[in-house]
């Protein structure tokens, strides 16, 4: 669990799941496709705005989008959204999803913001997402 671990001067608030290139990113909710955004940090990367507007998941480090992604394009939980990869400022060959919550305490039409929260625990069923 890296969501505490600093990077320079800022805290991670994500967790990043170690993966072979080209592994399905598939979505842990249901939601909207909110921004799909390519950035030096992230590289290829994409938000989710879950189904309630209550939550934002942020996918970073994609090798690619499914074909035919599109924003404002409904997601099931389990949909392949994309593909594991080690764009924008992840380490060549270090490939792996960089995966972060956000409790939405702002406007749910901005794509980025929020209380992030540590989403180890609830992909391990450990906790209930704070809703």
């Amino acid at each position: 669990d890296t969501f505490e671990e600093t990077r320079g001067t800022r805290r991670h608030e994500a967790i990043d799941i170690v993966a072979p290139r080209g592994t399905p990113v598939i979505a842990a909710a249901a939601g909207t496709i909110q921004k799909i955004w390519e950035s030096v940090p992230g590289g290829h990367t994409v938000y989710v705005l879950s189904s309630d507007g209550r939550l934002r998941y942020y996918y970073a480090h994609l090798e690619r989008y499914r074909e035919g992604l599109v924003e404002g394009e409904r997601v099931r939980a389990g949909d392949v959204i994309g593909y594991v990869g080690d764009s924008g400022n992840a380490v060549t060959g270090n490939t792996h999803l960089h995966f972060s919550v956000a409790v939405v305490n702002d406007d749910p039409h901005r794509w980025s913001g929020g209380t992030p929260v540590d989403p180890l625990p609830y992909l391990l069923g450990r906790k209930r997402l704070p809703l």
